[in-house]
């Protein structure tokens, strides 16, 4: 396992004490608890997912620092994370996609919501496109590296590589709902 910097340590300490929205089985509001908290107790929190395509139609697919608390050095198909407490999904989305690609001013389409309920993850979930052919500004902390792909090729690459599967189930919807 590679190790991570003391910034991305930092990073990762100060994103495990974020306030994020907590749910109930429903997706109805029930305050707002640390991201660490919601893990540990698995509780259910709101995640965005957006992927990203170019003019191309090619989806951007990205790796995710060694820090990251879930699926760390993972591929993943969607920008996207934890909505803040007293945000809404699209805002998290706009937010998610600027701080981690550097994309703003996309206009987002949405797709499906989800809940995705797993061992290590329970969210009700949110999950938009959007298309852009701007320069990528990557996130240092979370994004280690980017790459514009067919979508043939990012399914065909899960069979041998990691990525992340709660990104996956919003594409496979995404995908569910373009037949």
């Amino acid at each position: 396992m590679e190790a991570f910097s003391a910034t991305e340590a930092a990073h990762r300490a100060a994103s495990d004490q974020e306030q994020v929205a907590w749910v109930d089985e429903n997706d109805q509001p029930l305050g707002g608890v640390s991201r660490a908290e919601l893990r540990e107790r698995r509780l259910i929190g709101r995640g965005t997912y957006i992927l990203l395509f170019n003019t191309a139609g090619k989806l951007c697919v990205h790796r995710r620092t060694m820090s990251k608390a879930l699926y760390p050095g993972y591929w993943d198909v969607a920008a996207g994370g934890m909505v803040l407490e007293g945000e809404d999904y699209r805002l998290s989305a706009e937010r998610e996609l600027a701080e981690e690609l550097g994309i703003v001013d996309a206009e987002l389409v949405e797709h499906a919501h989800f809940l995705y309920d797993a061992p290590e993850s329970r969210l009700w979930c949110m999950a938009y496109s959007a298309v852009s052919d701007a320069p990528l500004v990557l996130q240092p902390e979370e994004v280690l590296e980017a790459r514009f792909i067919s979508v043939e090729q990012a399914l065909e690459e899960t069979h041998r590589l990691l990525y992340c599967p709660d990104s996956l189930a919003a594409l496979e919807r995404y995908l569910a709902a373009r037949s």
